[in-house]
């Protein structure tokens, strides 16, 4: 105890010197901007050098800790990937069998792209003209879609315009069922909003819910199976108890009609002489 109290009292003017030191820097840094902005900026560079330093340090002693992780990782994935390419293998196969059917059918179909030039969607019988016609391949009877869903039917071509028969038309009606089923209906627009169109006959059995979509069938010469057409809203009130009535929301959008897509399908003249042929001996 004598020797700190003989240690103090002989460094006592130091002591008291580096107190009066603390005293005046405290008062010169927290009362003047300047020097307070000073020593924060220095404060912050010298700690954020030794908290980079630190995490250089803690970070090699943990990078064989690391590479253990990392190399149980690759292990796992490398047994997905074999795990995968088993998989896609067996998928490859059984593709084969099916990607001749598929490429048939699809060699069915071309598309001719025009401009809706004009379009009504507020009219009881609604139409719409695009800007090709005969010269560029369009005829009666080829069904036309936009980036979203169905359009129409080209009924009446020029050389260089054609009118389609709009979906919101009465006197259209589009063969479509819910995605993911068989049984089908008939689309038709009943007037009231050019957003919206009824799915009818649609048999009584066919399990639906709100938001199913809605595609086409695919019986018909005019449009692929498959396009969406709209979005299952509710079921409406049908004037037969054997069938369902849909309320559907249209994905095409007619009132900002531009682009669209006329579909024609290469075979389409061969289906109508089968079609007539059959109908011929059915008659006889």
């Amino acid at each position: 105890m004598r020797n700190l109290l003989n240690f103090i009292l002989r460094f006592s003017s130091w002591f008291v010197f580096a107190f009066f030191v603390v005293v005046s820097c405290l008062l010169l840094f927290s009362r003047n901007p300047y020097q307070h902005h000073v020593w924060l900026t220095s404060a912050g560079a010298v700690s954020g050098g030794v908290y980079d330093a630190a995490n250089n340090v803690t970070g090699y002693f943990n990078l064989r800790e690391i590479n253990e992780d990392l190399q149980r990782r690759t292990a796992s994935l490398e047994v997905e990937v074999v795990a995968l390419r088993g998989q896609l293998n067996r998928y490859r196969q059984a593709a084969i069998q099916d990607s001749l059917a598929v490429d048939s059918v699809a060699s069915r179909f071309k598309f001719i792209i025009a401009t809706a030039i004009n379009n009504s969607v507020s009219k009881p019988y609604n139409y719409v003209t695009i800007d090709k016609g005969s010269a560029d391949g369009i005829r009666p009877e080829m069904g036309v879609m936009d980036q979203n869903g169905i359009v129409g039917v080209v009924n009446v071509v020029s050389p260089h315009y054609a009118r389609v028969i709009s979906l919101l038309n009465p006197n259209f009606r589009l063969s479509c069922k819910i995605h993911g089923g068989e049984a089908f209906g008939s689309l038709v627009w009943d007037g009231k909003n050019s957003r919206e169109a009824l799915l009818e006959e649609l048999p009584k059995h066919t399990r639906f819910r709100k938001g199913d979509t809605i595609v086409t069938s695919g019986y018909s010469a005019v449009f692929p199976e498959g396009i969406p057409v709209g979005i299952v809203m509710g079921n409406a009130r049908g004037s037969d108890d054997n069938f369902f009535t849909l309320r559907v929301r249209l994905l095409t959008d007619f009132t900002a009609l531009s682009t669209v897509k006329i579909i024609s399908n290469t075979d389409i003249e061969e289906i109508k002489q089968v079609e007539a042929d059959t109908r011929q001996n059915e008659g006889t």
